[in-house]
């Protein structure tokens, strides 16, 4: 029962960050594609098993920075497959200056790095709003 618990956890935290991310596209750039659900929601797990699988205490600045490095890994990735083998053309950030292949920028990681404060409190409200868990005590150091 537990395991099915955490499926469906996982699920509904899934969908909701992959749909809020798609729209969140949207709405800065004007459109977005299908495979951005399923980036934004492997980001949005990963960023709130941060919290859920320190065993102390983590800063809010230090959650901020490990969820750059997740975004940053999960966007090479996917925009390797995505942009470089099926060739969809999803985004480009070659025209930024410290780009890697195109897929991943220094301007696009500041973003995550103040985006992810956002993700980090959405994750830890639906975790006490729809299963019950406590929020975490924050401190920014």
């Amino acid at each position: 029962m537990q395991n099915l618990n955490n499926t469906l956890k996982y699920f509904t935290l899934f969908i909701i960050g992959g749909i809020t991310y798609y729209f969140m596209e949207i709405f800065y750039r004007g459109y977005s594609h299908f495979s951005m659900i399923i980036v934004g929601g492997i980001c949005f797990i990963l960023i709130g098993a941060i919290n859920e699988f320190s065993h102390k205490e983590i800063s809010l600045l230090l959650q901020m920075i490990i969820s750059v490095l997740i975004i940053d890994t999960i966007e090479l990735v996917s925009g390797i497959i995505i942009n470089k083998i099926l060739l969809l053309n999803v985004w480009d950030y070659s025209n930024l200056r410290f780009n890697l292949l195109g897929q991943i920028s220094l301007r696009s990681s500041i973003a995550w790095f103040f985006l992810s404060l956002l993700a980090i409190y959405m994750d830890d409200l639906l975790r006490r709003a729809i299963f019950h868990e406590q929020i975490p005590k924050y401190k920014f150091f």
